[in-house]
């Protein structure tokens, strides 16, 4: 079994700050870390192969910086690991981005799986995994708890608001893990040891990937952000001691009236 799993570094969000002029996420002495849906979609991949000795290839797109995130996979168990690198991907929006996404799996050629989170935190769209499924033409299956295998197929618990499906799949196919549902496992030291001595992350640039270039970066988005801007300070309100229900009623029915909600 072979497996490819999508990660993306990104901002933690608990720190991002938005520049005020310029309206884009500042990013210079932000933490990064690895997207945690991508995390569990790594552990996914992980608990397949301990459970029948699947190879699991990672693949993230990004600066430099982001050969972390895939150390940081190497540690918890990943065998390869790969990053597309090239200005020809900057500016990608989430077509863009699932187009190199889709070429570099077609380079690879040899998978049967491929695991991705639902959404990352800093775009929270949740649509490259759809779209790189459909841009490699093979079935998908979202919001994911839980991939097994048996008897030839893969075995999805598919997590929605209110109930739990089992889907069944041949591959290969894209499954796109939620992140509170699964508890990824730590880094070990023998893994940080091998991440740090035998693993090499390799570079892939844009003349290495099976696509269209007019279909990457900036050429290939038709989506771009306008304006970005950070949660604004709510007043702290008015507060109204003693009052009965009745009169409680009243005051919100007014406020209401007053917004023109009513």
């Amino acid at each position: 079994m072979k497996i490819i799993c999508c990660l993306k570094q990104v901002p933690d969000t608990t720190e991002i700050k938005i520049d005020p002029v310029k309206g884009t996420l500042i990013r210079e002495g932000v933490p990064s870390i690895m997207n945690p849906d991508d995390k569990a979609g790594l552990e996914v991949a992980l608990r397949l192969k301990d459970k029948y000795g699947a190879e699991v290839t990672v693949l993230s797109m990004g600066p430099m910086q982001a050969t972390e995130v895939i150390k940081e996979a190497f540690a918890m168990g990943a065998d390869r690991g790969i990053l597309l690198s090239d200005f020809k991907f900057a500016g990608a929006d989430t077509l863009a981005t699932s187009s190199a996404i889709s070429g570099a799996v077609r380079a690879l050629k040899d998978y049967d799986l491929l695991i991705m989170g639902r959404q990352a935190i800093d775009g929270d769209t949740a649509q490259v995994g759809p779209e790189t499924a459909e841009l490699l033409d093979i079935p998908q299956i979202s919001y994911a708890k839980s991939v097994d295998f048996v008897k030839g197929e893969f075995v999805v618990e598919r997590k929605v608001e209110d109930r739990t499906y089992t889907l069944k799949a041949k591959g290969p196919l894209v499954v796109t893990v939620l992140g509170d549902q699964v508890e990824p496992r730590y880094m070990t030291v023998e893994g940080i040891l091998r991440a740090v001595q035998e693993k090499e992350v390799e570079i892939w640039n844009a003349s290495q990937i099976d696509v269209d270039p007019e279909s990457l970066g900036l050429k290939g988005s038709p989506t771009q952000v306008k304006q970005s801007f950070g949660k604004q300070l709510k007043s702290a309100g008015v507060t109204h001691d003693n009052v009965d229900a009745a009169a409680g009623a009243k005051l919100i029915a007014d406020a209401l009236v007053e917004k023109h909600i009513l």
